[in-house]
């Protein structure tokens, strides 16, 4: 009996042993192995691909036609047609609700309120946006936003340059929350200015905070912080580009002939198929409205007893049908901001920048974090943010790539486009960025997503609010899906080490 017992430790032994030695892995080109401290300690994660932060879907890119799909009835031919590829993100399954917004500014107010009230006020949503000369909304300024009643409705009111701080701060927060659910930090309510979490200045060594946990580091056997290279913290949430928001909202997906077909079989006026803004198909839900607009004038929600939309102003976020991406409300109910500075998409304008053919976007402004005489990064700024600065000519010098450092004005007006531009004279400048979708004050024209209109990036509007937006990095469909058309062949890594 002792024999036998004797024996299978033994084999419980050489099966740790083959395990440990299967679960070693080595470089394919060097022989040199992975996560061995005594081959210099060289890191290689065990990833299972990128996860879907909070109110996310992923997008899986395509190439579609960009640009409008109804008769120019404003006669602006701003938006010719044309054929572009959009790579696979992530877009908000619903648009910023004012109860997400709300959370945004007490948390400004308890982090920078005592320091910097400035902080807290240049956040607020302008909500005089709802008062006109000859109507009584004069309520809406003092409710909307505050009221519990509207928690689930859209942030209006909220400037493009307001919704890009926003997105900076959710970034944070959630790569903060990954941290704390990794058991890597504690969650902490007492930050205050220059040492709250910013997701840059962590990265940078610059969080000055103590760590609950941290990372094993291979090569020195101590402990060191989470990197960006270990998978953990997600890309930056941002603002969609119009090319996004446009392909999000067509959803043209729900067209395809078959799952192996490269064909869509419609295009879509709307986010939906058909010309009429009613559900078509024939159950008990047919004929009710898509979408939350107006419908004629001084039409805003039908007639008592058959309120048509339900909504005379913003409805809620996840109200009506969503489309075949399961995105709510990218038609009607509140337009929405996208990354784009304005320029009319004319023949003209399109010929200068045929070749972007792959994620078009105007509104760039290329930056690099600023580094001390030793390329480390300079101590962060006093709201615990890393210092940036612009590419200079001198950056600039010896690329192929870029010409310049703020590309927003491109080809349209500036010294390489041969074009006379002059912003000081026209409504349309760098300042100006691009809006889509239509809102519950809008005509049904507005509510295609080719459709686009622009407005100063400063101002709020009550008829604008915003989602947000992120990069999908690795494979464009799924963590289960390699990238590249394998055709089902299965691989089998060979393990190759020095004897």
């Amino acid at each position: 009996m002792k024999k036998l017992l004797k024996f299978g430790a033994y084999l419980i032994v050489a099966a740790a042993l083959l395990t440990s030695c299967k679960s070693k892995e080595s470089s394919s080109t060097t022989g040199w192995m992975y996560n061995d401290q005594k081959w210099g300690g060289f890191e290689k994660v065990d990833y299972s691909g990128q996860i879907t932060g909070p109110n996310l879907v992923l997008i899986e890119g395509g190439t579609f036609t960009m640009g409008q799909t109804q008769d120019d009835v404003m006669s602006e031919w701003n938006n010719i047609p044309h054929r572009v590829t959009v790579s696979s993100f992530y877009m908000d399954e619903t648009e910023i609700s004012n109860l997400d917004y709300r959370e945004y500014v007490y948390w400004l107010d308890r982090v920078f309120g005592e320091s910097y009230p400035e902080v807290v006020r240049n956040a607020l949503p302008d909500t005089l946006v709802w008062l006109e000369e000859l109507a009584y909304n004069d309520a809406f300024v003092e409710t909307y936003f505050r009221h519990p009643s509207y928690n689930d409705y859209p942030v209006v009111g909220v400037s493009w340059v307001q919704a890009n701080e926003y997105s900076k701060w959710r970034t944070d927060r959630v790569n903060e929350m990954l941290l704390i659910q990794k058991g890597i930090l504690n969650p902490n309510a007492e930050q205050k200015d220059g040492e709250n979490f910013v997701t840059d200045s962590y990265l940078a060594g610059q969080y000055n905070v103590e760590a609950r946990r941290n990372l094993k580091d291979i090569r020195t056997g101590e402990e060191r912080n989470v990197r960006f290279e270990d998978g953990i913290l997600l890309p930056d949430y941002r603002l969609p580009t119009e090319a996004e928001w446009e392909y999000a909202a067509l959803a043209l997906r729900g067209n395809q002939s078959s799952d192996q077909d490269e064909l869509y079989t419609d295009r879509r006026n709307y986010p939906w198929n058909g010309n009429s803004v009613r559900y078509q198909v024939r159950d008990k839900s047919q004929g009710a409205i898509m979408a939350n607009f107006k419908k004629g004038k001084g039409d805003y929600m039908g007639i008592a007893g058959k309120l048509n939309d339900n909504a005379h102003i913003p409805g809620e976020v996840r109200s009506y049908m969503p489309n075949d991406f399961g995105l709510y409300n990218m038609a009607g109910n509140v337009s929405e901001w996208v990354m784009d500075v304005f320029r009319p998409m004319t023949a003209i304008t399109l010929r200068d920048v045929e070749n972007q053919d792959l994620n078009p976007y105007r509104g760039n402004g290329f930056q690099q974090v600023e580094k001390d005489s030793d390329g480390k990064p300079v101590e962060k700024d006093s709201l615990g943010r890393l210092r940036y600065r612009s590419l200079t000519a001198e950056d600039l010098d010896k690329r192929s790539n870029i010409r310049v450092g703020d590309p927003r004005n491109y080809r349209d007006g500036d010294e390489y486009s041969g074009a006379s531009y002059d912003p000081e004279h026209s409504l349309i400048s760098d300042e100006v960025r691009v809006y889509k979708g239509g809102s519950w004050a809008d005509r049904a024209y507005w509510l295609s997503p080719g459709a686009r209109r622009y407005k100063d990036q400063n101002e709020g509007d009550r008829a604008i609010g915003f989602r947000c937006a992120m990069t999908r990095l690795g494979s464009p469909t799924s963590n289960d899906k390699p990238s590249g058309n394998m055709f089902n062949v299965k691989t089998k890594r060979v393990d190759r080490r020095f004897n």
